[in-house]
């Protein structure tokens, strides 16, 4: 299993290489598409990226909690969390290549092109 991760940079380094524009440019790009999704978030909305997947925050209800070290209760105050769902074709790029799970049937799958 490969344990690299892709960051924000990298991001900007592929926009760089696929349009060719400038390092400017392209994080001008990257910026604007996180800043976009993280507005929309703030503002309750929901973001839908075709073929990609979905985001929307969750509401997360307030707990007592327990702090670790000093065992003493506190109270976590509810607040809302970004949610992100991958859509099916996200899942099927993932897993291309993957074990396919086991099946009731014995129908034969036909490749994807």
């Amino acid at each position: 299993m490969n344990d690299s991760t892709v960051t924000k940079a990298d991001l900007v380094e592929e926009v760089v290489r696929v349009t060719e524009l400038g390092r400017k440019e392209s994080e001008a790009i990257v910026e604007t598409i996180f800043e976009s999704i993280i507005g929309a978030l703030q503002g309750g909305d929901r973001i839908e990226i075709r073929g990609f997947g979905s985001f929307r925050t969750r509401q997360r209800r307030g707990r007592t909690g327990r702090n670790p070290k000093t065992g003493a209760k506190v109270e976590v105050p509810p607040k809302r969390i970004p949610f992100f769902k991958p859509s099916k074709e996200l899942k099927d790029h993932v897993n291309v290549g993957a074990p396919a799970p086991p099946s009731a049937g014995n129908a034969p799958v036909a490749p994807q092109s």
